[in-house]
């Protein structure tokens, strides 16, 4: 602006001193170094703008040129890396080469014995396999019959215990209903899942006699009604006697003899006064054979009623 302003000074000093066609001259020149003075700045303007953008670009070029020497950095220890690697492996290659040729050398003779010795080794391979399939059949077929076996057992176990409780339940019945006759000879106990009652002859019977005497016929009737309703029982009624000697010659004639009748005169009375089934019942003698107390014959003269429980249906399923 000062620089117009000097121009624009001059101007009038010349005009008032210079001719028209000067002064027009002057203008024209002036009007010149206006227009230049404009491209320039417009130039100038032009240049900063580049400058700005070449800075711009030159900062961003710096950020790649620093990335790519990072990249490079790690690429060239990659490389090493796998140059090592490589180098290793082919030493390998190296060694394996060596080593195929030294055995393709060896000729057709070992290459048919390792053919052999492969169809040996399949062989064999397919023998186990196939008693490897055995052994798996059999296996399973173990399994399954394991798997019966215990369904078995369960059902014995179930069986065995409905049974065990129900022992139980009839021992207190019978034991319930001769209470009366505790302290009289008469004991009742359980032993391996079988019901004994004992009654001594002194409660039954006289000296050698085979006839019941009222007080034994009344816990023979008493007992009776306890199993006359319990169908799945088998009761054994045994006989037994002290050492002495028959004197008599009648009937009976020796213990044997004495046991046995006594026994069944239990049974007598016994069906006689109950719905026993006769088929659950069985006499037996055993003469003095079995003695309780070797030291006290009145113990050892007895009767012993055996009450087991029906087993069929444990057989039935120990013979499945």
């Amino acid at each position: 602006m000062k620089f117009l302003g000097g121009v624009f000074l001059l101007v009038l000093l010349i005009s008032s001193c210079v001719p028209a066609n000067k002064y027009n001259e002057l203008v024209e020149k002036e009007k010149l170094c206006s227009e230049e003075l404009n491209k320039y700045k417009t130039s100038a303007l032009n240049a900063q703008a580049e400058a700005a953008d070449f800075k711009s670009k030159h900062s961003l070029l710096t950020k790649q040129v620093s990335q790519l020497k990072s990249d490079t950095t790690k690429l060239g220890a990659d490389y090493r890396t796998m140059y090592a690697k490589y180098a290793k492996l082919a030493q390998i290659n190296e060694s394996l080469e060596t080593t195929y040729n030294k055995l393709r050398l060896t000729g057709a003779k070992e290459s048919a014995h390792l053919h052999s010795d492969l169809e040996s080794k399949q062989i064999e391979l397919q023998k186990k396999e196939d008693a490897l399939l055995k052994l798996e059949k059999e296996l399973l077929e173990k399994q399954a019959l394991l798997v019966e076996r215990e369904q078995r057992v369960n059902e014995l176990e179930t069986i065995i215990r409905e049974q065990d409780e129900a022992t139980q339940l009839l021992k207190s019945k019978v034991a319930n209903a001769l209470k009366g006759f505790a302290n009289k000879g008469l004991k009742v106990e359980e032993k391996n899942g079988k019901i004994y009652v004992s009654l001594e002859a002194k409660l039954l019977f006289n000296s050698g006699s085979t006839s019941v005497e009222t007080e034994g016929q009344e816990a023979l009737i008493d007992l009776a009604k306890v199993l006359e309703t319990e169908k799945d029982l088998e009761i054994i009624v045994e006989g037994h006697t002290d050492t002495d000697k028959m004197a008599g010659t009648k009937h009976p004639k020796n213990n044997w003899e004495l046991s046995v009748l006594r026994s069944t005169s239990v049974i007598e009375i016994m069906l006689a006064n109950s719905d026993i089934n006769p088929t659950q019942l069985m006499a037996a003698g055993r003469s003095e054979f079995i003695p309780v107390d070797p030291n006290d014959k009145a113990k050892n003269r007895r009767i012993e009623i055996i009450i087991s429980p029906n087993l069929n249906a444990l057989y039935e399923i120990i013979g499945r």
